[in-house]
């Protein structure tokens, strides 16, 4: 089974159609309580795909909508599911028009030929996850700043920091600078100053709890020009679904002129799971940034 417990939920809507050609005079015997009943299988499928679907995991479906529409002897009918889900909905979607389909046959079939099942296809599939990788510019460079006292003395191994240049990496960016320094507000705030002048993106990690060394916060606010809320509610909450202490993070985000500036966890799985609420699909803050208008 698929391991989607690091992926954000979104609304997913799939669309499926499947077409049955009605032989001879069996296109009459098509009725409104044939459909009720065909309607009522293809809900059926969709809400128990997953018992069914090897590695589907269940989906908590929102609605179900089964349309026909009869043109002759060509009957189409769509089933569209609509779910917020970490994946898309195709499957529900295709199972719910098969079963249609194979209701109907059972229905109105006395001969071989009389129900002919002439094809089966998803029409839509959208999921807030899809595209992200086309509504972000390339060449976006980063620089990745691990603010710990131990780390910069050596007493410890940075593994946040790594965290969050692999998933950059994963996700086109490029890592400019990667530099580990103590937990000193002037120093973290000077970084700030020059690496936000030759980096789209400037990632902190660590010093963002509530011990009196973890300062990253109180050194980066006072050079924010915008603070991205958003950003910032995305991570905790994310977090919180995981780890009940992550309320206690401080994460900021915000930006220095056209540079997005991030301060997360010093954690090794804050850093991760940070990384795996907002992005890729953060990035799409630099189209706004260059004056692109949003998608709709």
């Amino acid at each position: 089974m698929i391991d989607t417990s690091n992926q954000i939920k979104t609304l997913c809507i799939s669309t499926a159609e499947v077409g049955i050609q009605l032989e001879g005079a069996t296109a009459s015997k098509y009725t409104k309580e044939v459909f009720f009943t065909v309607k009522s299988a293809a809900q059926l499928a969709v809400k128990n795909a997953f018992t069914l679907i090897p590695d589907l995991l269940p989906a908590p479906i929102n609605s179900i909508e089964v349309t026909d529409n009869l043109e002759g002897q060509i009957l189409k009918i769509t089933v569209t599911v609509k779910a917020i889900h970490s994946s898309n909905l195709d499957s529900e979607a295709l199972l719910g028009a098969s079963v249609a389909s194979i209701t109907l046959t059972n229905m109105l079939s006395e001969n071989d030929n009389d129900v002919v099942i002439d094809g089966l296809k998803i029409i839509k599939s959208k999921s807030g996850l899809k595209g992200f990788k086309r509504m972000f510019p390339s060449n976006l460079k980063a620089a990745v700043i691990v603010c710990s006292d131990s780390i910069s003395e050596g007493k410890k191994e940075d593994r946040a920091g790594k965290a969050i240049i692999e998933k950059l990496k994963e996700d086109g960016v490029e890592v400019s600078h990667y530099e580990i320094i103590p937990d000193e507000k002037d120093i973290i705030a000077e970084k700030a100053r020059s690496l936000s002048k030759t980096n789209n993106l400037l990632i902190y990690t660590g010093g963002t709890g509530l011990s009196f060394r973890d300062v990253t916060p109180e050194a980066l606010t006072p050079l924010l020009e915008r603070n991205i809320p958003g950003i910032e509610e995305a991570i905790r909450s994310y977090g919180q679904e995981r780890m009940p202490f992550a309320m206690l993070s401080r994460s900021i985000a915000g930006t220095i002129g056209n540079c997005l500036v991030l301060a997360l966890p010093g954690s090794t799985n804050g850093a991760k799971e940070s990384m795996d609420a907002i992005f890729p699909h953060v990035l799409h803050v630099f189209k706004i940034l260059r004056g692109h208008q949003h998608d709709e």
